[in-house]
């Protein structure tokens, strides 16, 4: 089951009271929102966002209560959400940007280069948009610019043009076509390094796929706007561009008049919760109070 990251802080933060109520933007196995519910009973409400629908399954099997309001869809229509579940007096929200372990290690979907999966990284399986799609038909050009933007990849010229070289002779369809061809295309003095080689080429896919930087940019004025006043707004991201467009928006707010920031440097995990979760070393947590 995923390991939900930095509890401790999201709570210190949040600081759920009795009676409040709090949107959980990607609720996902329900880590962060079972501690929300038990902090604000007996009557205080958790909005909880979720896109996949396999994942809506088992969260509705595990979270049996009546103050928690599962909502199916994507945090980037935020204000819509809430307008059609009538959920009103916000005095949190919690966007906890990063994949559970289950989307890596269960779901099948390849967006772990670990196994051999169809290429697919939809976290909302009624999307068109695959990376099959994207490897097999994206021009060489927007490959380059998406491994480059998004993945920050170092050779992100040489693996498109061996992508575009490849797909000519035939579809790219498994996880393990992609990063053999990954292999082939880095010099090999590069391709044994603290990160495996195909790290940065699948989070850009996944991040192209999924559209998720610009979703960021669409939910965080809606969120600012939602709260209550004196309510807080976290952000977990596990991404560098991510957190970019975090802090900047939390920084011209600050300009603005239009909130309290919480966190002058971003909260990182502790050495303890890296050791036994490994996916939260890249996490960075920001907050503000909208005043």
């Amino acid at each position: 089951m995923h390991k939900p990251v930095l509890i401790k802080e999201v709570l210190e933060y949040l600081n759920p009271q009795m009676g409040e109520n709090f949107i959980d933007c990607t609720v996902g196995f329900g880590g962060h929102t079972l501690d929300i519910l038990e902090k604000t009973k007996p009557n205080g409400k958790v909005l909880g966002i979720e896109q996949d629908e396999e994942i809506i399954t088992l969260i509705k099997e595990r979270i049996e209560n009546k103050r928690f309001i599962l909502a199916k869809g994507n945090f980037a229509d935020l204000e819509e959400i809430v307008r059609d579940n009538k959920f009103n007096n916000i005095n949190g929200i919690l966007l906890d940007l990063g994949l559970s372990s289950w989307h890596f290690d269960k779901s099948n979907r390849g967006f772990s280069f670990k196994g051999e999966d169809l290429l697919d990284m939809r976290l909302n399986s009624e999307s068109e948009l695959t990376a099959e799609k994207i490897i097999n038909e994206w021009p060489e050009q927007e490959l380059f610019r998406i491994f480059k933007e998004y993945g920050q990849e170092r050779f992100p010229g040489r693996i498109a043009r061996v992508i575009c070289e490849q797909r000519s002779n035939h579809q790219i369809r498994t996880t393990k076509e992609l990063v053999d061809i990954i292999e082939q295309a880095i010099p090999k003095k590069h391709r044994y390094g603290k990160i495996h080689f195909a790290t940065k080429i699948f989070q850009a896919i996944r991040i192209a796929v999924n559209d998720e930087l610009n979703n960021l940019e669409k939910v965080l004025p809606q969120a600012v706007s939602l709260l209550e006043p004196q309510g807080r707004l976290v952000v977990i991201s596990f991404h560098s561009l991510e957190d970019k467009i975090v802090k900047h928006f939390f920084r011209d707010e600050f300009k603005k008049g239009n909130l309290e920031i919480l966190t002058k440097k971003p909260i990182v995990p502790n050495e303890d919760e890296t050791i036994l979760n490994p996916r939260s070393r890249s996490a960075k947590l920001r907050v503000i109070k909208k005043i």
